[in-house]
Order: structure tokens, then C-alpha cells, then sequence
């Protein structure tokens, strides 16, 4: 009995250091990955100057035309991330903040996603390599059910997330693979659109919502100014009542969702094609910076 006890010993002893192994070897290549995707292009990143900074979920990401923005002679970066929530845009931020970064204007997109204050699995784990290097990522994620393990067991948060910080994505960092992420200012396009448009939201309600109301406090903090709007969602939709009830929570932000209506302007019912995404960021860019 006793030599069973001091094989399984030995056995959890070795486990134990090779799990703590592992998890520092992809620490440190996440620690020097850069072009991988917006969250370590922002960690690994030195101070950064932007007149405009663009941060929401993919109704962000695929409705902000960045190059208008430069044309217009402003330096912005849209860092918006499609199936993100709050949670994350209003990490992405205070990351910017440790980063040192000097924000005039924080466009944020805040519509559907105050309806919730989860973490978006896919992306918030994305943070996770970074979680014991940076107190804005351990602080932020402190107050999570699984916080003890994400941060105490080694290894555990590449094994729980492998799709998206696991062996195959390490790998890409190692190697220098770059993605179409950081392509076109953080910009994406997205083409055409699917025929008939249609969509319900009468399910969601908006709240008071603690991670909006982060941006706010840190915005106000850094004497940047903030942007909040509603972005466009197609005329075909049962439950557009939200956006009133969005306005009767926070009165500041601005409601854009009818501000383009035509389906051809649509790529799904909440996303915009590139035409219909650049005739709203023309009238953003006409009512903010003109």
C-alpha cells in the first residue's frame, strides 16, 4: 500500500510540474505574439496615439469604415470583435489604458449587447494567457465563478479554451502566422446580402449595465470623449421598440438604428454590407467630426 501511495505521489508531483511547464512555455509565446488578432496586437503593444478608437461586438467590427475615418485625418483603429460582449470591450479599454494609450474619441457600440453582462466565451478567453501578467486582466476577471480555476490550476485555461488559446492557435503564434484581423484598421466588410430580410429581439431587455458603465467611469477618467450609438438593424424586425427602452435607461446614447433602412444596404438583418456600412459611418463622421 504504501509504495502505491508513493507511486501515485510521484505520478501527481510530475503531472503537476508539467502542467506548470506547459502553461508557462504558451505564456511566454503568447507574451510576444502580436499579429495574431486585436487583444494581443493591444497587450503586447507599445503606447499608441488615436484620435478614434472603436470598440463594441461584430455590429462595431463589420459597421465602422476605418479609412473614412484617415480621411477625414484621424487616427483610428476599429476594436471591435465579433461575438464580443461589453464585458470585453470594456477590458479591451482599461488594456489600453495600462497600455499608456492617448484616446481622444471612444466610439462604442451599445445596443443589443446591453442586454447582458456575460463574458463572450470565444473572446474572453482570448485575455486569459495574459491573466497572472496583467492586474487589469486578473481584476477583471476576479469576480467570475471559475476565477480560482482559471487562475490558480496550471494549465487549466488553455485545456478549457483549447479552440481558442489551445495547442493549434499557440502554434500559429510560435510561428508568426498573421490573420486578416488587423487588416483594414480592424475594419471587416462584409458583402452582398442574404435575400429577405428579417429578425426578432423581442426577447432581450436592456439593463443597467455594469461593464458600460466601466467605459463611461474610465473614459471620464482619462478626459476621453465618449461616443455611445445604436447601429442600424434592418426595418424588418419584430421588438425595434428595445432601442427606445435602451434610451429610456441611458438618454445619452445615440440612436442610429433607423438611420439606414434599405435591405440592399444589409448583409444580415443586424449587420450591414460594406456599402450600407459606409453610408453610416459617412453620417457618424458628418455629426461627430465636422
Amino acid at each position: 500500500m504504501k509504495k502505491f501511495l508513493g507511486f501515485f505521489a510521484k505520478i501527481t508531483v510530475i503531472l503537476v510540474l508539467t502542467l506548470a511547464l506547459l502553461d508557462v512555455l504558451y505564456t511566454v509565446v503568447y507574451l510576444q505574439a502580436s499579429n495574431r488578432g486585436k487583444i494581443d496586437y493591444v497587450y503586447n503593444s507599445k503606447p499608441r496615439i488615436y484620435d478614434v478608437v472603436i470598440l463594441g461586438s461584430s455590429r462595431a467590427n463589420n459597421h465602422f469604415v476605418t479609412h473614412l475615418f484617415e480621411e477625414k485625418g484621424l487616427k483610428a483603429f476599429n476594436y471591435g470583435m465579433s461575438g464580443g460582449h461589453l464585458f470585453e470591450a470594456s477590458l479591451m479599454l482599461k488594456l489600453m489604458i495600462e497600455r499608456e494609450y492617448k484616446i481622444k474619441n471612444v466610439i462604442v457600440e451599445a445596443d443589443l449587447n446591453l442586454s447582458n453582462e456575460k463574458r463572450a466565451e470565444g473572446i474572453a478567453s482570448k485575455f486569459l494567457p495574459y491573466i497572472h501578467s496583467s492586474k487589469v486582466v486578473e481584476n477583471h476577471f476576479s469576480k467570475e465563478d471559475d476565477f480560482s480555476k482559471l487562475y490558480y490550476i496550471p494549465f487549466y485555461r488553455y485545456l478549457k479554451f483549447d479552440a481558442s488559446i489551445g495547442f493549434r492557435e499557440m502554434y500559429k503564434c510560435l510561428t508568426f502566422q498573421p490573420t486578416n484581423t488587423l487588416n483594414n484598421g480592424g475594419f471587416y466588410a462584409l458583402k452582398g446580402n442574404k435575400g429577405k430580410m428579417k429578425n426578432d429581439i423581442r426577447a432581450l431587455k436592456p439593463i443597467k449595465n455594469k461593464y458600460y458603465e466601466e467605459i463611461k467611469q474610465i473614459c471620464a477618467a482619462n478626459k476621453i470623449n465618449l461616443i455611445a450609438v445604436m447601429t442600424p438593424m434592418c426595418s424588418n424586425t419584430k421588438g425595434l421598440d428595445y432601442f427606445e427602452k435602451v434610451n429610456a435607461i441611458y438618454p445619452e446614447i445615440h440612436n442610429y438604428e433607423s438611420v439606414v433602412t434599405d435591405d440592399h444596404y444589409f448583409s444580415s438583418c443586424g449587420h450591414l454590407n460594406d456599402k450600407g456600412a459606409t453610408l453610416f459611418t459617412t453620417r457618424i463622421i458628418e455629426d461627430f467630426f465636422n
